[in-house]
């Protein structure tokens, strides 16, 4: 999918497979799953980091349904709102969230976590792969 817009992701473990021995949660859609969402806390929030349709059931509006969920499951674990980093430019990135109500947040709002989150980023060679931004929605 990010091939179609020129991005090859750097080796190494997946999203889930670097959740492993951590505090997260994975919502998944259907059965077999045809999508999901990581979830982690980070500094009294709840941050989205990662949610993914399968390619072959995209369109069908998983990807919103569970990014519902996502902003449902915060605002029952008491959470204020959901953070997220994600590609500024990619159509199914950032516009997609922001259509869903998520908004850019100002680097002078950003928590400690979330600069940790970016500095491994950068380190991780992603922001060498399109201009990248942190996100908030306030939980539904």
């Amino acid at each position: 999918m990010f091939g179609a817009v020129g991005i090859e992701f750097p080796p190494g473990p997946t999203v889930v497979e670097q959740m492993v021995g951590r505090d997260a949660e994975i919502l998944v859609a259907g059965d077999p799953p045809a999508g999901y969402a990581v979830l982690s806390p980070l500094d009294g929030a709840l941050h989205l980091d990662q949610i993914s349709v399968h390619a072959d059931l995209a369109g069908q509006g998983i990807g919103t349904r569970l990014l519902r969920a996502v902003l449902e499951h915060a605002a029952a674990a008491g959470s204020p709102g959901v953070s997220l980093l994600t590609f500024r430019d990619i159509a199914w990135n950032a516009p997609w969230y922001a259509r869903h109500g998520f908004a850019v947040l100002p680097e002078e709002r950003w928590t400690p976590g979330l600069r940790g989150h970016w500095a491994a980023e950068a380190a991780a060679g992603l922001h060498d792969l399109g201009p990248r931004v942190v996100m908030w929605a306030p939980s539904s």
